[in-house]
């Protein structure tokens, strides 16, 4: 039976397909159960195609377990990499339930969230996702349907809508997996209302307590909350769109991986603080991600 074992972005963040990531983890084929532990490494978190101003590199190393009847653990330390910042910025825990029949594929899953009070992550004050995914084979592509849920610390949740359109193409006696992707996303935007609050235009999170240009530790108690609001925080509008090139090299146990992104955000936010009104400039976005992964059954055939 053919095997393929597909590993994605993690972030949380992102970054980056959200739950299609999440699910590309899992062995679609496999009559066992097992473990997979993983180390990849992101050169900036994007969420929404939305990003701080200040890059957040990541290194993320992660354990799962994914057992035969499809229900799922994962765990993921995300390691901040920065040359003026370098801790811990984020634990996340992820569980939930994969399917995959001939022609159909999906899951359901739900991850919390915990960031550092330091973190300048773009997606910093969400605290928990709630994710759906369902794919169909066509042969020639194959469509995927994506809706979440994410709640934040101090607003109403977001509901994210998208659609994912691909095709793998294999090489190298199939041990070379390489997957063009096209994606649209849509959704509010209360988790980006929060993080202009609390780090891009509010209270600058920063090292030495205060208000400041750098990020770091947590705003000082006595510096005065200054407040953001996004008029289109919200409605529903199409918020980001990505070219990607997934590719995994694939030998006995081992995975190599290498993920190239482009993201086109959409729909730039109207941003009302106390002293003025402007609208944002969204520019588009390349990032990527490397990662090696291993993994093995929980008992021998």
């Amino acid at each position: 039976m053919k095997r393929c074992f597909f590993i994605g972005l993690i972030l949380m963040l992102v970054v980056m397909d959200a739950f299609s990531q999440k699910t590309e983890k899992g062995n679609s084929n496999s009559e066992d159960s097992y473990f997979l532990m993983d180390l990849s490494y992101m050169n900036d978190a994007i969420f929404m195609g939305r990003r701080d101003s200040v890059a957040a590199p990541y290194l993320l190393p992660s354990i799962g377990y994914y057992d035969k009847s499809g229900l799922f653990l994962d765990a993921t330390i995300s390691y901040l990499t920065g040359s003026e910042e370098q801790r811990v910025d984020l634990f996340y825990f992820t569980g939930g339930y994969l399917f995959n029949s001939e022609r159909w594929s999906g899951g359901v899953s739900g991850t919390a969230y915990f960031y550092n009070d330091a973190s300048y992550n773009v997606q910093s004050e969400v605290v928990a996702d709630l994710t759906g995914l369902v794919s169909y084979d066509f042969k020639l592509a194959e469509i995927s349907l994506y809706a979440s849920s994410y709640f934040n610390k101090n607003s109403s949740p977001d509901i994210f809508l998208g659609a994912i359109l691909d095709r793998t193409f294999y090489a190298i006696d199939q041990h070379l997996l390489i997957a063009p992707r096209f994606s649209v996303y849509a959704g509010s935007q209360y988790f980006y209302e929060e993080y202009y609050t609390t780090n891009r235009l509010g209270n600058r999170k920063s090292s030495s307590g205060g208000q400041g240009s750098g990020q770091g530790g947590s705003t000082d108690s006595g510096t005065e909350v200054t407040t953001v609001q996004i008029s289109e925080a919200s409605e529903f509008n199409v918020l980001n769109m990505e070219l990607s090139l997934p590719m995994q090299y694939h030998f006995d146990q081992f995975i190599l991986s290498f993920t190239p992104i482009w993201a086109f955000p959409q729909n730039s936010a109207t941003l009302t603080t106390d002293d003025a009104i402007y609208q944002e400039d969204l520019k588009n976005v390349f990032y990527w991600s490397v990662g090696i992964s291993y993994w093995f059954n929980t008992k021998k055939k």
